[in-house]
């Protein structure tokens, strides 16, 4: 190891690896400091259950916001398979158990599926409408991810050239989510399979002035201008193995078990000192990239985090290993279908308002919302050949309107409570219990495990258990001097962010990483490097 070098980067998640490749394939010397026994952060893959050799990720486990473009830069050997279903909603109707069932490879069987819960031949096509609006943003929007921040009038004259896509731009970025839902749809569990994609991860709600919706519905709408998310073959593992294996190839050293212990940042110096192995080491960085959030670096640094309202997390994330599929009540679909795309649960619009206020209260909701995950229907190569051929799955179920507050006072009982309404809430729509179709460990348990804002955020160290680390920021710039930065600057010199925190930010992107090492790159061409908020910087902290 040098004792100095051209940039360090702090923290080897999936951003900090694609950034680590790009400024390698430069010629720059880069160093990756981690302070975990392992590499990939949240995008790794571990066995969660001992007893069974089953790969599964806790955090994170579908790709859509990765560009193609990165990869193809990078020469990523990925493969990300489409899943055959798009989504599947239980409901009772006349008193039968029914599903409505949104295919990604038949479009009539979708058609047949929404007239059955409607009646109604428009609601579909009302459907697609609204979503092709969210293609029209995509467009005019999703190049500009890799590129210098525009201010919000220049990216607004975008969508000028015709009344379909001034409608997105008015609909996505101008007023509440909810009033172009509203506008467009008139069926309460097609307003609610609509509205999912705005609350994952979040705390808000249709008619949120701040907005909160639209981004986080346009991040999950957007990717690579379709915004179909897809299974990463070999789990989010393979995604952080094929990233290492690239900026290692490219010359980046990689170094785990980190334990950082001094921090210098004042504008002459990017100085690190840290411990491995019992030893402490020293370095200098021309330029130092910060793979985690604000939160984090302002402890690190000794000042005040002054986080957002919105920045709070609200995520609820259950793993399991099933020995088979559960049944559904419904009829038509089967198990395999229902379960290969996303499964909605209790995700009504207006029922979703009324947990949305009941979690505003301070209070666990009545009926949580969620949706349930089994992506070894589409790729089972997370599973030995063993578990594979006794009809083994994995299992994710990714609960909303849990927000980081009703945690934080008693999380271990707090986590049984919501833990068990989960259970409870998808078990309504099963024909038998979840419980009796689990793994069973050795010890007698259930293969089952929940995590809580509180525990993502002890984990992770995304504040308040937010997995955007922040609020999701809109395309564009909203302040004067953010226009024409790459939305990764920071307050000290030659200092940046390139994880999920920097603007344009969050979920298996690598967009920061990338737009963090084109900042390196274009100091490096320029005259200087200012940071982007003068202030006094606090010279270490210890």
């Amino acid at each position: 190891m040098k004792t100095k070098y051209d940039v360090v980067i702090l923290g080897a998640g999936h951003n900090g690896l694609v950034a680590a490749s790009y400024l390698g394939s430069a010629g720059l010397s880069v160093l990756l400091l981690e302070k975990n026994d392992y590499i990939g952060g949240a995008t790794t893959s571990q066995k969660v259950f001992p007893d069974y050799d089953a790969l599964l990720s806790r955090y994170s486990y579908l790709v859509s916001l990765f560009p193609e473009k990165i990869i193809r830069d990078l020469g990523l050997k990925l493969e990300l398979r489409r899943r055959a279903t798009g989504s599947f909603t239980p409901y009772v109707k006349e008193g039968r158990e029914r599903g409505l069932l949104l295919s990604n490879v038949d479009e009539e069987q979708s058609r047949e599926s929404m007239f059955e819960l409607t009646g109604s031949k428009t609601e579909y096509q009302q459907m697609k409408g609204f979503y092709h609006l969210s293609r029209v943003f995509a467009e005019h929007t999703w190049d500009s991810l890799l590129e210098p921040l525009v201010a919000k009038e220049d990216f607004r004259q975008r969508f000028d050239g015709d009344a379909l896509a001034r409608e997105a731009w008015r609909s996505l970025a101008e007023e509440p989510l909810g009033q172009a839902i509203e506008r467009y749809l008139q069926d309460d569990l097609v307003r609610g399979l609509v509205f999912t994609d705005a609350k994952i991860g979040v705390s808000t709600h249709p008619h949120d002035d701040t907005l909160l919706q639209n981004r986080c519905f346009l991040y999950h709408l957007i990717g690579n201008k379709t915004g179909e998310w897809k299974v990463p073959v070999g789990g989010m593992g393979a995604v952080a193995r094929e990233l290492e294996y690239g900026a290692r190839k490219r010359g980046a050293e990689i170094l785990t078990d980190v334990r950082l212990q001094n921090l210098d940042l004042t504008p002459a110096n990017r100085t690190l000192e840290f411990e491995r192995d019992g030893k402490r080491h020293a370095v200098d960085a021309d330029f130092l990239l910060v793979n985690f959030g604000r939160n984090v670096l302002s402890k690190l640094l000794g000042i005040t985090h002054k986080p957002d309202a919105t920045d709070e997390g609200s995520v609820f994330k259950i793993n399991m290993l099933l020995r088979r599929l559960p049944k559904l009540k419904a009829t038509g679909p089967s198990a395999a279908e229902a379960f290969c795309g996303t499964f909605h649960c209790d995700e009504g619009y207006e029922q979703m308002k009324l947990s949305y206020a009941q979690a505003s209260q301070g209070r666990l909701p009545d009926n949580l919302p969620c949706e349930v995950y089994c992506h070894t229907l589409t790729d089972d190569s997370i599973l030995s050949p063993e578990l594979r051929a006794q009809g083994f799955q994995t299992m994710t179920l990714f609960g909303l309107d849990t927000p980081w507050p009703l945690f934080a006072g008693n999380n271990a009982a707090m986590r049984d409570s919501a833990q068990k309404r989960f259970v409870e809430g998808f078990n309504a729509w099963l024909a038998e219990p979840l419980e009796d179709c689990l793994a069973v460990a050795r010890d007698g348990s259930l293969c089952i495990e929940g995590k809580t804002p509180v525990d993502v955020e002890d984990a992770l160290g995304l504040y308040h258990g937010n997995i955007f680390q922040n609020a999701l920021t809109f395309p564009f710039a909203d302040e004067r001097d953010q226009v024409g930065t790459w939305g990764v600057e920071t307050e000290y010199e030659k200092v940046f962010f390139c994880g999920s925190t920097a603007s344009r930010g969050g979920a298996v992107s690598g967009i920061p990483g990338h737009n963090a090492a084109m900042k390196v790159l274009e100091c490096l061409g320029s005259a200087g490097c200012q940071p982007a908020v003068a202030g006094s910087l606090p010279a270490t902290f210890a």
